[in-house]
């Protein structure tokens, strides 16, 4: 994968980086695995905002992702890779010896023609899903299970991946994106290999129109606010706004927000890099 800096033609492009889109196949999806997708630009049931800097961007089409992976012990083959627009990596269509056509969340160096397996006994390949109690210790890891059977939660975004570092008894430890060690069920799921799009990181907007597109508005600065809208508010000329915070007051940088009696805390070995 690649990404592409265009001319200076416009002033949008001066700055503009672009994925090269080098590992995508084909730019129709299957229109079996599709939903409508609803948008409600902040609003809540009865219509009152309750999210702001959210509405617009272009309409999308929801994509049917197999989180799961259950089709235990059956192969399947990459049948193209593909766009979506509701994250940030690459997705696969895969077919099965069935017949059934699935999405799942295609991994660096998943090719079109590539078989993908998942279940207990399978060779740890890449785009290959299984438990981690079977996976060897050191091995680079994405799409994992927090319970088994639930789907995969942690590691899904571009570029991510965790490392499956120790077992012990029914339990695995793995060293997460964020930095975070924690132990989860050793017979939870997990995808083997990097998640792909991993130079999403490099790309820039160009211009503000880009985040309209994907449904973003515009963010007032809260230091440009009255002392009534906002802590960091008010003040003569232009004042630095004192020490930065949300809007109810709660400190941006430093300040833990986690809750100390949560029950998955014993579950986390190191807490995530400050």
């Amino acid at each position: 994968m690649a990404t592409r800096k265009l001319k200076p033609i416009t002033p949008g492009q001066r700055f503009r980086v672009v994925n090269g889109f080098d590992a995508i196949t084909t730019d129709k999806p299957e229109k079996s695995l599709i939903s409508s997708l609803k948008r409600s630009g902040g609003r809540n049931n009865t219509g009152k905002m309750t999210m702001r800097h959210i509405g617009g961007g272009h309409k999308k089409r929801y994509r049917i992702i197999d989180f799961n992976r259950n089709k235990i012990s059956m192969s399947a083959q990459v049948v193209s890779i593909e766009y979506d627009p509701n994250r940030t990596a690459f997705i696969a269509l895969v077919k099965y010896e069935d017949g059934e056509k699935k999405y799942i969340i295609a991994q660096n160096g998943l090719t079109v023609g590539q078989t993908v397996v998942s279940g207990s006994g399978v060779a740890p390949e890449i785009g290959n899903a299984m438990p981690m109690n079977e996976i060897p210790l050191g091995t680079i890891i994405s799409c994992v299970e927090l319970q088994p059977g639930q789907g995969a939660v942690l590691a899904r975004s571009a570029g991510t991946f965790a490392q499956l570092m120790a077992r012990d008894g029914k339990y695995a430890t793995i060293k997460l994106p964020s930095g975070e060690t924690r132990m989860v069920m050793a017979n939870c799921f997990a995808t083997i290999g990097v998640v792909s799009n991993s130079d999403h990181q490099l790309m820039v907007s160009g211009k503000a129109g880009r985040s309209r597109w994907l449904g973003r508005r515009p963010r007032t600065r809260p230091v440009a606010m009255n002392p009534v809208d906002h802590p960091m508010g008010g003040g003569e000329g232009r004042a630095s706004g004192g020490h930065p915070r949300s809007r109810n007051g709660i400190p941006a940088k430093g300040y833990r927000t986690r809750n100390k009696n949560k029950a998955s805390s014993k579950f986390i070995i190191e807490r995530r890099k400050k």
